[in-house]
């Protein structure tokens, strides 16, 4: 994932290991992820749909709980770095840029459990 989007952790229950520990959120046009910083727990999810829309023009859908973040990124329609609300449940995630209101709609696709094995290409963010 070396094109730059969304970058950033959310601390919380991991729903593999149960340790409160960092969940590492990564996502691009192509795909965005999930992953445990203990575990390595990783779900990710490809996009379905993108669109400028009102704030919850997706339907939130979970079985856990739904988290409902703010990350600064670039939008990838008006290209103004800025704030995007980032909606993750289990089976959906969701960017939407406070500028001009577009939205990247991503749907569960698979989920894997290993941790990187190269130093420093973990899931930690740099900066």
């Amino acid at each position: 994932m070396a094109e730059r989007f969304i970058f950033t952790k959310y601390r919380t229950s991991c729903y593999n290991c149960g340790k409160e520990v960092d969940q590492v959120i990564k996502a691009v046009r192509a795909q965005a992820q999930v992953a445990c910083s203990n575990c390595g727990a990783t779900r990710i999810y490809i996009p379905r749909a993108s669109d400028v829309g009102k704030p919850g023009m997706y339907t939130k859908i979970g079985c856990y709980d739904v988290w409902e973040l703010k990350a600064d990124a670039p939008c990838m329609n008006c290209c103004v770095e800025g704030p995007h609300d980032l909606i993750i449940g289990c089976s959906q995630f969701t960017t939407r840029c406070h500028n001009c209101d577009f939205t990247h709609f991503y749907k569960f696709n698979v989920e894997y459990i290993a941790k990187c094995p190269l130093p420093g290409e973990g899931n930690e963010p740099s900066g």
